[in-house]
């Protein structure tokens, strides 16, 4: 078996806790990564300006992928190769969430844009992300900016139907995938957490067997399918956890943490 050179991680529901909390257990996980050799960063549909609370605990050096690896950032959290929804999909993106009635929230490079600041998961984001959104009347000034597009909502069957309805209406011209059961993310086409893992492997100069990547949602299935060794989270589904090569315990149980122990005794 290819020894593991890097671990690519899932943040939220992977790496942190429900309650966002970044626990003792994952950072001492890191630092035996970082003894041993082996290189460690993050992917997560978050924007860029969710990630940076995570680089110094986590001493990450290497370039990091956001808005589900459609943008990659280093360390600083400078652009290095980033991707924008056209404004006409941007649009058609809009008015599908519109009519399934769900809260809407669009993601440039360093800003977060609501017409609600009220929304049910506003608090939610601003805790989890560690910013607060820009309030605005209207998208359309800010559709030749959009990194992602999101839909919220507590309905998670209204939403699941929202996703089939997002991917007929922008084909091949965006992905459209939930990120969490409440969150239904558009990032640009072509470029998925697999494909951050296939450009941070190749930037290294190391082969894609010699990655580990653990997650718990769909949007993680494209890097478990691009690495050698995938963890699906114990909190996963079960159809999750059936395209991984490993399953650990819980976010709620340091299973991120477990994982890397099993990583290291791989080597």
């Amino acid at each position: 078996m290819t020894r593991i050179a890097l671990v690519v991680s899932d943040v939220d529901g992977t790496l942190l806790t429900k309650d966002k909390v970044l626990t003792d257990g994952a950072k001492a996980a890191v630092r035996k990564l970082h003894d041993a050799g082996i290189g460690f960063t993050i992917v997560s549909s978050r924007p860029t300006i969710g990630m940076g609370f995570l680089i110094e605990p986590l001493e990450i050096t290497l370039p990091v992928g956001a808005f589900n690896g459609s943008s990659i950032v280093d360390a600083k959290l400078k652009p290095i190769e980033q991707h924008l929804i056209s404004p006409a999909v941007a649009q058609r993106s809009l008015d599908v969430l519109d009519a399934f009635g769900v809260d809407i929230w669009l993601f440039s490079n360093a800003r977060w844009y609501t017409r609600n600041p009220h929304g049910e998961y506003v608090p939610h984001e601003k805790l989890a992300i560690k910013a607060d959104p820009t309030i605005i009347a209207d998208f359309t000034p800010h559709l030749t900016e959009a990194c992602k597009i999101v839909g919220a909502s507590s309905d998670f069957e209204r939403l699941k139907d929202c996703e089939a309805a997002m991917k007929e209406a922008v084909g091949r011209d965006a992905t459209a995938v939930r990120s969490q059961n409440y969150y239904l993310d558009v990032t640009p086409p072509g470029h998925d957490k697999g494909t951050f893992v296939a450009a941070i492997s190749k930037r290294l100069g190391i082969p894609t067997d010699a990655v580990a990547t653990i997650g718990d949602m769909e949007n993680d299935l494209p890097m478990f399918a691009r690495s050698g060794v995938s963890f699906a989270m114990g909190n996963a589904s079960e159809a999750i956890k059936k395209q991984a090569t490993h399953v650990t315990d819980s976010n709620e149980r340091d299973g991120f943490a477990a994982a890397m122990g099993i990583v290291l005794g791989l080597n």
